[in-house]
């Protein structure tokens, strides 16, 4: 499986629209938050020719081309399509993690998943097989109906230690190794490294040393490619960066960081990649509140609102530890995660007053974490920890797009893909109004919202629900 390729009927099956010729879609009346930062702007008007945007701005200046299939949006907003900058897919079965699930199917299902959720562009940190990467090169020759991938390829985990897939990632030793694992995912053309420094709480005896992490830092700095450390501790995170790190997939938890870490991602331009805020939330939740929510329900399956709603769910939450399926080893995953999550809080507050690069992302995919629902949450726990709702979603597009180095996606803007979602409601007023999706694009293609899915069953058996009904959240 592993070293899968994806013929033609294949890819097309899992989503690749074929090029059409001189196609063109206006969508007019509409309120723009084009992902800049700028001031919405109503009465506005986008233009899609060939899945890219060839012009958005007032629709009184707009001419609408000679056959063009016009869709009038008012009263709706639109926002560019949300990227998620750390996440895992083809993981699970319900919520049993392992290898074996790693298919083509099962990626394609998540991935088709996120762009429900108007999630378009996620970037993969660390256990995709290599099928992946032929996928992400025929979206970048294609115009996708699935999610764009941006993919770390096998990241770097040291033996006996924390992180990576078990059957994906070949765990290391020594710096040398790392040197060598490094060369391989920059020949097979990832587009970040991604290494794991933690050692789960001090709950695993090992923890990547820091002669083999600086190793891995500086052959990808060699061939030309950004590292992202998963990092748990303040002292590793300001280790981490004078080895060269580029970037953090997760925030600082252990301690509040300090004016000299904040100094330190100031001065080397160091991001926070994703802050997964909704992730440490999760394993605080004796019992998830969201379970009777269609916008969460729709995104899950059976099986897995079976396992959410167990009395055993429950009891590992609050009596810990507990050995997941596809785990070597006990964990303590809800012990003390209140205090984590509120840590996660301030520190995530002192790099924005910083004014560190932060972007946005989930760590979805893993056990507990929802693929494209925790974008939204993500979202929301950013505006909890002291962001306008402009910001948060200038991190989740044109700050993200920035991060990941693509210019040609993550705002609303002419020569763009049209990578949109359109709102029932505003989200500046408030940013819960992101779960009001009445439509998705990708590269002008449109595609199923999760008001149109139902995960592994049919249509008819998901709760009903509407993009306009008021979201339910935790807090």
């Amino acid at each position: 499986m592993q070293g899968l390729k994806w013929g033609v009927v294949a890819l097309l099956a899992a989503g690749f629209a074929a090029p059409a010729w001189c196609e063109t879609t206006v969508l007019t009346n509409l309120t723009l938050i084009d992902g800049t930062g700028a001031a919405a702007q109503p009465n506005s008007a986008i233009v899609m020719t060939n899945g890219k945007i060839t012009y958005a701005g007032p629709a009184a200046a707009m001419k609408a081309p000679k056959d063009a299939t016009v869709q009038d949006l008012s009263g709706k907003f639109v926002i560019p399509g949300i990227i998620d900058s750390h996440v895992h897919i083809g993981l699970m079965h319900d919520v049993t993690q392992d290898e074996k699930y790693f298919t083509p199917e099962n990626v394609s299902a998540d991935l088709k998943q996120y762009a429900a959720y108007g999630v378009t562009a996620v970037q993969v940190l660390g256990t995709d097989k290599d099928f992946v990467l032929d996928l992400r090169n025929q979206q970048r020759k294609s115009r996708p109906t699935m999610s764009r991938v941006f993919s770390a390829g096998q990241g770097a985990v040291i033996k006996g230690g924390y992180g990576g897939l078990v059957g994906v990632t070949q765990p290391i030793a020594t710096p040398e190794e790392a040197r060598k694992l490094v060369d391989e995912q920059a020949a097979k053309g990832v587009d970040f490294i991604k290494l794991w420094v933690d050692d789960e709480r001090k709950t695993i005896p090992v923890k990547m040393p820091p002669a083999v992490s600086a190793a891995i830092i500086d052959e990808a700095h060699k061939k030309h490619l950004r590292a992202v450390a998963h990092v748990f501790y303040l002292d590793d995170a300001k280790e981490l960066i004078r080895e060269g790190v580029d970037g953090f997939g997760h925030m600082v938890r252990d301690q509040p960081v300090d004016k000299e870490l904040l100094d330190m991602m100031k001065a080397k331009g160091v991001w926070m990649v994703s802050g997964t805020l909704s992730r440490e939330m999760a394993y605080s939740l004796a019992m998830m509140p969201w379970l009777n929510d269609p916008f969460f329900t729709r995104g899950v399956t059976p099986g897995t609102l079976d396992a959410l709603r167990s009395m055993a769910r429950e009891k590992a939450v609050v009596l810990g530890p507990t050995r997941f399926p596809g785990l070597p080893y006990e964990k303590k995953v809800f012990w003390d995660m209140d205090r984590t999550l509120f840590q996660a809080l301030e520190n995530w507050q002192a790099m924005v007053n910083a004014g560190v690069n932060v972007g946005m992302g989930t760590d979805s995919g893993p056990n507990g974490r929802f693929p494209g629902f925790n974008a939204h949450e993500e979202m929301q726990m950013q505006v909890l920890a002291g962001r306008t709702p402009m910001e948060a979603i200038k991190s989740a597009t044109s700050d993200n797009a920035r991060w990941l180095g693509d210019k040609s996606i993550g705002s609303v803007q002419a020569g763009k893909w049209a990578d949109l979602v359109v709102l029932e409601k505003n989200p500046l007023d408030d940013i819960r109004n992101t779960q009001t999706i009445s439509a998705v694009f990708i590269a002008g293609n449109s595609v199923p919202t999760i008001w149109q899915t139902c995960r592994d069953r049919p249509l008819s058996a998901c709760t009903t629900g509407s993009p306009s009904e008021p979201p339910h959240m935790p807090y």
